[in-house]
């Protein structure tokens, strides 16, 4: 197991720690998480089930909701979700739903699914610009959608993300244009004045 799989794994299962241990016993479990060298996490992982010798995937664990994400989209090929540990905020990764090992495998519409949502981070989000970038682990394909408002690369720096913080992008990002509600509501209420103004009946004129 490389050592981009060992830290993603502790990631994803600090995650699961924050969302499911009662409140008493969150921080010494992420303590002992954290404390863990390559070795004794891998032998850990092992003696409580989590993998076996052939090492279950992550992300085939997020599709099948076996580890608990941030989902922003899914569609039949791939789902979209917040990276626990992003760049930057609304850094999204698109999983394939098919374990696929090789870049050439990811079909035109997980790809158009992915240019969606790095359109949608560009509107709602509003970066400088928005990357693209494949990577890979546990030997599953991915796809990065980093929005960019400074400097930012694959190469910068992470930060770890609560699910407080992520629910807070995941609502900046999913929520509808004010703009486009009024307009609505304005247009609902103009169509109903017409309505009832056509009711209105007008007296006869008396000489």
């Amino acid at each position: 197991m490389e050592t981009l799989e060992i830290e993603s794994m502790k990631r994803e299962l600090i995650e699961h720690i924050n969302n499911n241990f009662p409140e008493d016993k969150r921080d010494s479990a992420i303590e002992q998480i954290s404390s863990m060298n390559e070795s004794e996490f891998i032998e850990f992982l092992k003696t409580n089930n989590l993998i076996k010798d052939s090492e279950k995937c992550v992300f085939c664990s997020i599709i099948f909701k076996e580890i608990p994400s941030t989902q922003i989209a899914e569609n039949e090929k791939a789902i979209a979700i917040l990276e626990i540990n992003p760049i930057s905020e609304g850094h999204t990764i698109i999983i394939p739903k098919s374990h696929l090992t090789k870049i050439e495998e990811i079909d035109s519409s997980t790809k158009k699914f992915a240019e969606k949502i790095k359109n949608l981070i560009e509107k709602k989000l509003n970066p400088k610009k928005v990357e693209l970038f494949y990577s890979e682990a546990f030997g599953h394909q991915i796809i990065n959608i980093l929005p960019v408002y400074s400097d930012e690369t694959q190469n910068s720096k992470r930060t770890k993300s609560n699910s407080e913080e992520l629910e807070k992008t995941k609502n900046k990002i999913l929520e509808k244009d004010l703009k486009e509600n009024e307009k609505q509501v304005i247009e609902e209420i103009s169509k109903k004045e017409i309505l009832d103004s056509s009711k209105i009946k007008v007296p006869k004129r008396f000489p």
